[in-house]
């Protein structure tokens, strides 16, 4: 039950955010990105699980393989998360940037015509 859990979430995640990329808004792309990332992260850190509900290091004595989870991908996600969170950060830089000299908030930089 749980694997299907986690897997939703990835599912759900990843239409959102590619739903969201596809907007023509420069802060809903941003979100996107964002929910998207979070979608990935969540699929390395599953994928990196031997065993659930192991702690990740061993204990004295316990050193078979199969009885703890791999600290490397938890690595990797804590460092995507640090990325993302600054890349988050600069993009919304650039969108205020963009928005001031265009005055628009729309991708290409100009309001569609109604």
């Amino acid at each position: 039950m749980t694997e299907f859990v986690l897997a939703a979430a990835i599912g759900v995640l990843s239409a959102a955010g590619t739903w969201l990329l596809l907007r023509p808004r420069t802060f809903q792309v941003i979100m996107g990105l964002s929910l998207l990332s979070y979608a990935v992260n969540l699929f390395i850190f599953s994928m990196g699980r031997l065993r659930s509900g192991m702690p990740p290091i061993t204990a004295k004595g316990a050193e078979r393989l199969e009885l703890y989870a791999d600290p490397t991908p938890q690595a990797l996600v804590l460092t995507a998360i640090v990325i993302s969170f600054a890349l988050t950060a600069l993009f919304l830089v650039v969108l205020l940037a963009s928005r001031g000299a265009t005055g628009s908030d729309h991708v290409d930089g100009r309001e569609p015509a109604e």
